[in-house]
């Protein structure tokens, strides 16, 4: 009862939003972008030439295995741009039928996940459009699922992904979902969800949007972040779930990475590659309060 309570909230607030907005002139069906000219740039140009110089410093190797999911991190592009640009140097050259972000809830806590249904997000490099039919498919009889359009509104976990897959991918097409819910119980029933809507529906890609540890001291971040990241790399997402119960570990994002595992794994992964790890006090020079950084790739070595 209390968790339809919170849902029933959560939508009338929604339908008071969507009111303002329309008050607002925003475009209908468009969400605006809340990050542009303090996350990264406003400017279209210099938007797309610092990810041009992001990607250009990224080393990465050409993937000869299919590649599933990423996990990329969501900071600020000054401070995890360079780290996501491992992770969106992988999607040059490449072409998918549609994107699946899932992001945490930074600032509701509410049951289940939120699945968008809107137009698209825009960025200064233009609108991202939404594969309402795949997020239509997804929340058909699922009473974990619904949109929670005031859940995307303040949330910048899924937005500051869209301009490197802008630049990475043309005219793709994205499901949003942001997890309210971080319980191992839910993860597992998203990912089942996601495995099957996604088998015989195109070329889909994952991605995790998730930061590591926050406001640490570097050598201690390092310590929690590399148990993290050891998980990943096993691809063990049981294994990962227990650590962060035990408080060995933390991840802002720790639901939407255990559901992309979970659900990496039901697609066929079969392997984790570690691409780069950094902290914000690479980039402040402040090593008393740090936020962690990945980015990694799950992939099908073996068809």
């Amino acid at each position: 009862m209390q968790r339809i309570f919170v849902i029933a909230i959560l939508l009338i607030i929604g339908l008071l939003f969507e009111n303002i907005q329309a008050d607002d002139g925003n475009a209908a069906g468009i969400r605006p972008s809340i990050l542009a000219g303090t996350w990264y740039p406003a400017d279209a140009a210099e938007l797309r030439k610092s990810i041009e110089r992001y990607l250009s410093k990224a080393k990465v190797e050409p993937l000869k295995s299919e590649l599933v999911a990423l996990i990329v991190p969501h900071a600020g592009h000054e401070y995890s741009g360079p780290t996501a640009a491992y992770a969106y140097k992988l999607l040059e050259n490449q072409s998918f039928d549609r994107v699946i972000i899932l992001g945490p809830s930074h600032h509701f806590g509410f049951p289940g996940a939120s699945i968008g249904l809107q137009k698209g997000y825009r960025t200064p490099l233009g609108i991202v459009a939404i594969d309402q039919d795949f997020s239509q498919k997804l929340l058909a009889d699922e009473s974990f699922l619904n949109w929670l359009p005031q859940v995307e509104t303040p949330e910048h976990s899924l937005e500051i992904q869209l301009p490197f897959l802008q630049m990475v991918l043309k005219q793709v097409k994205i499901v949003p979902i942001i997890m309210g819910d971080d319980d191992f119980e839910t993860c597992a029933r998203l990912a089942k969800k996601l495995a099957k809507s996604i088998q015989g529906s195109g070329k889909t890609l994952l991605i995790a949007s998730s930061d590591l540890s926050h406001f640490y001291k570097a050598d201690q971040a390092k310590k929690l972040d590399q148990e993290f990241i050891r998980h990943i790399r096993d691809l063990n997402p049981e294994a990962l779930y227990a650590a962060l119960r035990a408080k060995k570990t933390e991840a802002c994002g720790r639901a939407p990475v255990l559901t992309v595992m979970l659900a990496a794994k039901a697609l066929g992964a079969d392997q984790a590659l570690i691409l780069n790890y950094t902290h914000s006090g690479d980039v402040s020079g402040d090593n008393n309060r740090v936020v962690g950084y990945v980015s990694a790739a799950l992939i099908r070595k073996n068809k």
